[in-house]
């Protein structure tokens, strides 16, 4: 609220949203100052991940903006473009969207940033993954110069805090709720079974059936789109009800799934890490990762999809031989939340591997402690992308 760049750190469920919506709002009547917002550009960005952390975001900020009259577009790829480019002419306050259908609308000019003045990064250490950096990049450039940064996530990797450097001050306010380390919901009982991958599938329908009584919502994270299809028609060939979603799907296929599973209507649904973060869906009481993830801090947003806004939750993993370079990781996890740490995965070892850039792999170097501070870059609003 004073102007201030930014950094929050908290756990899943904890109401990030709402924490840099509410000052995103009264930037925007402060600087409107009672003015409509009628044909004008946008005075707000809040750049998220995935379209459906958009989506929850864009339905988050229109029930809270609808009194003071702010205004919001939500803009993802997968749809027609035809409907938010009629929002954005129309006038709007706040511009919520995923990197790359937010490029391709202002490269086609129908989205100007430049009055933009308060920028959010939701799941920032994703967005500055190096599979957005570009494309952030591209649209920090075309914002208004003097603006103000916010970056909020449930875990913030130390490489990828070297890289929010250069967007922020050099001295951020950081609010951090919990751990600063990797640490889950210690609202979640953790339960790890090391397994053969041959073993999982029986596992999993074995689990089901303890877990699962056809109305209380079970969410099944697997790593691949494939997989994701395979374990949703094993299933339902196994008499199941049961959706899926993965980022290779069409996006009204994606929603169905994702309203199926939200009203209770479909309570199973296989997943990839597209549904990891910061997704809001009720009452998930239990997760089942089939299938490990990449990296332990998608592991703690995975099952950070249960014991949401104080509620309890069960998250069961499976781990398998494939896995072993995260079990030191997960091991430190477990124990950070007073979670029991079976034997089997002890026999795999503690040793926690040095993180790698994801730019520029294990010939990365962190930079030494009393390495001059980061600057921010300043970027002019000329047409000129170099």
């Amino acid at each position: 609220m004073d102007g201030r760049d930014f950094i929050g750190i908290a756990k899943t469920g904890s109401g990030k949203t709402l924490a840099f919506g509410v000052p995103a709002m009264m930037h925007v009547l402060s600087k409107r100052k009672g003015k409509s917002s009628k044909g004008k550009n946008p005075l707000c960005l809040v750049l998220s991940p995935t379209r459906e952390l958009a989506e929850q975001i864009f339905d988050v900020l229109c029930n809270a903006g609808n009194s003071c009259d702010v205004k919001s577009v939500c803009l993802y790829g997968g749809t027609p473009k035809g409907p938010q480019i009629s929002s954005l002419k129309s006038g709007v306050d706040i511009v919520i969207g995923t990197p790359g259908r937010l490029k391709d609308l202002m490269t086609m000019e129908v989205c100007q940033l430049k009055e933009v003045s308060f920028v959010v990064l939701d799941e920032a250490d994703r967005m500055l993954d190096m599979g957005f950096e570009e494309d952030v990049r591209f649209i920090l450039g075309k914002t208004c110069s003097a603006r103000q940064m916010v970056m909020f996530s449930a875990t913030w990797p130390t490489a990828v805090h070297r890289l929010a450097q250069e967007y922020m001050d050099p001295n951020p306010v950081k609010v951090v709720i919990g751990s600063e380390d990797l640490a889950a919901n210690h609202d979640v009982m953790q339960i790890v079974e090391v397994l053969d991958e041959r073993a999982r599938y029986e596992r999993l329908t074995a689990l089901l059936k303890k877990y699962h009584d056809k109305r209380n919502r079970v969410l099944v994270f697997v790593l691949y789109q494939a997989e994701a299809d395979r374990i949703e028609n094993m299933l339902q060939r196994s008499g199941w009800n049961v959706v899926s979603i993965h980022g290779r799907k069409p996006q009204h296929e994606r929603t169905k799934a994702l309203s199926l599973f939200k009203k209770g209507s479909c309570p199973l649904m296989v997943a990839t890490d597209v549904a990891a973060r910061g997704l809001d869906i009720p009452d998930v009481e239990v997760v089942i990762n089939y299938s490990f993830p990449l990296t332990t801090e998608d592991y703690v947003h995975r099952i950070g999809r249960t014991g949401r806004a104080g509620r309890k939750g069960v998250a069961h993993t499976f781990f398998t031989q494939q896995n072993k370079g995260l079990a030191g990781e997960l091991v430190n996890v477990l124990k950070e939340a007073g979670q029991v740490v079976p034997p089997a995965l002890l026999k795999f070892g503690t040793h926690v591997k040095k993180k790698e850039s994801k730019l520029y792999g294990a010939h990365f170097k962190e930079i030494a402690a009393d390495a001059p501070k980061a600057k921010k870059i300043t970027f002019d609003n000329s047409d000129d992308e170099n």
